[in-house]
């Protein structure tokens, strides 16, 4: 079967260095692999994402050396490929959920949810109580006549593993540490461990490269996608994040490491170079094309840790 990667930005502003360490190591996993790319684009949340930002960063996927097959304004066979299209996709997959009886509503406010008698596991994340969980049928529709619901998923006490192709072993029993989670706000906007896991099925993504930071989302996704039907499962491969100098995380914020600064300063090969030798494919910090970087390509190559930037990086 062939590899099937993708890069799936979030159009809210312009791409930093981080976002583009994403798309270079996703792209190359699936060409070292003789595989395709595809684009998508999460634009789920329509107050915050703008079509500008999607068109920007296709521009800049361009400029650095990484095209795609299909997906983005390019389209293809397995569109939509934005999110904000696929409401009715997404839908589809809630009432598949429905009619095994997964689903329940749930009216907590953010205040319940984050409230500190809420179990909170030692990276500050909570763990949903279930207090909406039995909720008998009037007591759900007094609720209802007051506050429209956010829609959860009652998740199995069991355990989910996988092996990842950087981490190695990873898993997690979904009841103890992520408990029943959203699949819908409130507000009707579909949540990002549904639309996902639809997306990467309906698109026959094998392989999904991204930060170490949503390593903890990946049980949650397999069990989620055996429920909606899947067989098959992509393979995942979590990647080390990118550290400004100063050891914190990089942000759309940080417009000195926004592309479009970079851009002003240093060709794209020289960018793939410095980005490259960061992540160990290479042994200096050259200039060089993704196609190029393709044989060099491995996954016990990364870094074990997150890489934090040299000071002055682009200057």
């Amino acid at each position: 079967m062939q590899t099937v990667g993708r890069f799936a930005p979030t159009p809210s502003g312009e791409m930093h260095l981080g976002n583009v360490l994403c798309a270079l190591l996703a792209w190359l996993a699936a060409r070292s692999e003789g595989g395709r790319i595809l684009l998508r684009v999460e634009d789920l949340d329509t107050q915050r994402t703008r079509p500008e930002y999607a068109a920007r960063m296709e521009d800049d996927l361009l400029w650095l050396g990484l095209g795609w097959d299909e997906g983005g304004s390019k389209g293809g066979p397995h569109g939509p490929y934005y999110q904000s299209a696929c409401s009715p996709l997404y839908q589809k997959a809630l009432d598949v959920l429905e009619r095994q009886g997964l689903l329940y509503p749930c009216f907590c406010s953010r205040a319940e949810l984050h409230a500190a008698s809420a179990p909170h596991l030692s990276d500050g994340r909570y763990v949903y109580t279930g207090a909406c969980r039995n909720l008998t049928p009037e007591q759900a529709a007094e609720k209802r006549a007051k506050k429209s619901p956010a829609t959860r998923i009652r998740v199995p006490d069991e355990w989910v593993g996988f092996t990842d192709l950087a981490c190695g072993p990873q898993g997690e029993n979904l009841a103890r540490t992520a408990g029943d989670f959203l699949l819908r706000r409130s507000d009707g906007v579909f949540a990002y461990q549904l639309a996902v896991v639809v997306d990467d099925l309906r698109m026959g993504v094998t392989q999904v490269v991204r930060g170490r930071d949503l390593l903890d989302s990946t049980p949650r996704q397999i069990w989620l996608a055996r429920a909606l039907g899947a067989q098959e499962v992509p393979q995942y491969g979590h990647i080390p994040l990118l550290l400004a100098s100063d050891g914190r995380r990089l942000s759309k914020r940080d417009g000195d490491l926004g592309l479009a600064a970079l851009r002003r300063k240093m060709t794209a090969p020289a960018l793939v170079g410095q980005l490259a030798h960061l992540a160990g494919l290479i042994d200096r910090p050259e200039p060089v094309t993704p196609a190029e970087l393709v044989g060099e390509f491995a996954w016990d190559k990364l870094p074990r840790e997150d890489i934090r930037l040299p000071e002055g990086f682009g200057s």
